[in-house]
């Protein structure tokens, strides 16, 4: 099979069955396009190996009938590897405002930002790539601008949904609502391919506005410093937390290569318009302990990122200590496992408090009952997640 005949065609190359590395193929008449390219991180398994790509072989030998790249959202395992394989494809890029700027900033910093042509597609826009009619159809998700792709083809409407999330009090953008994606369905879908990290949790993820609420009530009457981590990329949790240092009194401190990137990205694409002032590193730790709020990578235990050199000692600006906070509001990655309890255990070592989704720490590891211990009364002893933060902290 490398020509597409009179038929509609559905061609994974990777992300099916896995996290991560996602690269979707859909071909009729001839054409194929490509929906996604990804990458995902090495496991244990693959030792001295940070990077693994997705197998192309089968469309890099029919890159002539390969009519462009399609970028969902921004997430690395929908576009990570766009740098270092889409030159070859020779094939130009679409993406929406905030997706394309941040894919032009990595090109940049990597150093393809002449070899590959990125072209800016406008929210719930419709464009056309041969036999294939593509509208964007804006989705809730960690990430500003996720998008599902409503795809039309001679033989049928696709439903590709990219990464999504339910979302009843979103904060930033303006996802589709349950009407307008019932008329979708209503309207006629010959397949819905579907793809969400978590799509089989039962469970309510929750809202950005409850995630809001619950940590301004973990945070104001802190006298330590807190330290937020949680996906760079995960701009609208961002602003939550430069809201809750509005609202506490405290500082804002951005610690991470790639949250700097994400921001100044946002405010471009007219996102984050009331993040309060930065303040750099040394200010803040000149700052009395209650006066400021960190957020910072690293929130899946990555060993370079900025939080896994803070609870090593290694960061060469800031210093946690006894009675201070680490609060982190993403959902821990399955397989991250080993690599977060590790983070976990180091920061209490230094008696350093820590919250997670399922569960509240003590803080210090010699008393592990002690006055500051809580149990998770909302979902550790069902064995399940937490839906709110707030019952971590209570």
């Amino acid at each position: 099979m490398t020509i597409p005949g009179d038929e509609l065609l559905f061609l994974p190359l990777g992300g099916s069955g896995e996290i991560g590395m996602n690269v979707n193929l859909f071909g009729c008449q001839g054409k194929w396009i490509m929906v996604d390219l990804g990458m995902t991180f090495a496991d244990p398994s693959l030792p001295g190996v940070e990077l693994v790509l997705p197998d192309l072989t089968f469309i890099e030998r029919n890159r002539d009938r390969l009519l462009g790249v399609v970028l969902t959202h921004g997430h690395e395992d929908h576009l990570g590897a766009v740098p270092y394989l889409a030159g070859d494809l020779k094939v130009p890029v679409y993406a929406t405002p905030f997706t394309a700027g941040l894919l032009r900033e990595k090109l940049k910093s990597d150093g393809f930002d002449d070899a590959i042509k990125v072209k800016t597609v406008s929210m719930g826009a419709t464009f056309e790539l041969g036999p294939f009619k593509i509208r964007y159809v804006h989705l809730a998700h960690s990430i500003p601008e996720g998008n599902a792709l409503v795809i039309e083809t001679p033989y049928g409407r696709l439903f590709h949904t990219g990464d999504w999330k339910l979302d009843d009090e979103p904060l930033m953008g303006k996802p589709s609502t349950p009407e307008q994606l019932t008329a979708i369905g209503d309207s006629g879908v010959l397949a819905l391919v579907g793809d969400s990290t978590n799509v089989f949790n039962r469970e309510a993820s929750g809202s950005e506005g409850e995630v809001r609420r619950a940590m301004l009530e973990v945070v104001k009457g802190r006298k330590g410093r807190v330290l937020v981590t949680t996906f760079a990329s995960n701009a609208a949790r961002v602003d939550t937390i430069g809201h809750v240092a509005n609202e506490t009194g405290r500082q804002l401190c951005v610690v991470g290569r790639s949250l700097d990137r994400i921001i100044r990205v946002a405010k471009a694409s007219g996102y984050l318009k009331h993040l309060p002032p930065l303040i750099d590193p040394d200010e803040a730790m000149s700052l009395p302990p209650q006066s400021v709020l960190f957020v910072a990578t690293g929130c899946q235990g990555e060993a370079r990122a900025a939080l896994a050199r803070i609870a090593a000692k290694e960061h060469n600006e800031i210093r946690l200590s006894k009675g201070d906070l680490v609060i982190f509001s993403s959902k821990q990655i399955p397989g991250n496992e080993l690599a977060v309890g590790v983070l976990h255990n180091a920061l209490v070592a230094q008696g350093v408090e820590v919250i997670t989704e399922k569960a509240r720490t003590c803080t210090s590891p010699a008393t592990p009952a002690g006055p500051n211990w809580r149990p998770c009364t909302g979902g550790s002893a069902r064995r399940s997640p937490c839906r709110s933060m707030a019952r971590c902290a209570t």
